[in-house]
């Protein structure tokens, strides 16, 4: 379960957290939202792709071939990859948005398992005696709102690649061992079209760092490779059938 409220001084008085000891949490995470400065670590460690989100698009990482699975998350918690995105980095911590205030706010996830009385063993409390954020507490709010500033940067490159018209569907089949695994639902860019944009849109998107984003997603794919690699110890630890799957992402 998920229960993610704002980080209150009334609320979470007296209590604090403990850092996540592996990756369990994100055990059912196929997917995670990257924002333009973490491309250049994530596309040596995983495919990156676009899911639609209501007609905008969103570049993720992609972590498994099947909806609820991370194939990168190993059977006591242990992560397989390369990389960690962000996202997962800031667990049990992220931005939400409330009514009538213009900025985001900290919030924290209460079903976490994390949340402990700050007097619990390796807890790092959320307040200061004296009600103020504690340094880990400060540190973590930088931390998500580099993230937030990032991502902000990124939905611009974004949106001026789709306005060139540059992200299609992306047809991805991937074999692992005797099986054929169909992902549906992600996008790519279109390199042929990406290269025949005229002068005046090519400028716009490389002003936009558009190109950052584009380049990065066509090099990320040969990443594929590995997400068969790992499919396929995943398969053979829980001794799957044979066959063809099929399955959707978004």
């Amino acid at each position: 379960m998920v229960n993610v409220v704002p980080l209150d001084q009334k609320r979470h008085a007296g209590k604090g957290w403990i850092r996540p000891v592996g990756f369990h949490f994100a055990a059912g995470d196929t997917l995670a939202p990257l924002s333009g400065s973490e491309f250049a670590h994530a596309v040596l460690a995983m495919p990156i792709g676009f899911i639609d989100r209501a007609g905008h698009y969103l570049p993720v990482a992609l972590m498994g071939l099947t909806k609820g699975t991370n194939i990168f998350v190993g059977p006591t918690g242990q992560w397989l990859g390369g990389y960690v995105p962000a996202v997962l980095r800031s667990y049990p911590f992220s931005l939400g948005r409330i009514e009538g205030r213009e900025q985001p706010i900290v919030c924290v996830d209460e079903d976490s398992g994390l949340i402990v009385e700050e007097t619990a063993p390796n807890a790092e409390k959320f307040f200061d005696a004296d009600g103020r954020p504690s340094p880990t507490t400060n540190w973590i709010t930088d931390i998500l709102h580099r993230i937030e500033q990032d991502q902000a940067a990124t939905n611009l490159a974004v949106a001026a690649l789709t306005e060139a018209r540059v992200i299609r569907p992306w047809a991805l089949s991937i074999p692992v061992g005797k099986q054929q695994v169909t992902v549906n639902g992600l996008h790519q860019i279109d390199e042929t079209a990406l290269n025949r944009l005229e002068d005046e849109t090519f400028l716009k998107v490389r002003k936009a760092l558009g190109l950052l984003v584009a380049y990065a997603q066509l090099l990320s794919m040969a990443q594929v490779n590995v997400l068969a690699r790992l499919s396929l110890i995943q398969q053979q630890l829980l001794q799957p059938g044979e066959g063809s799957t099929e399955t959707p992402l978004s």
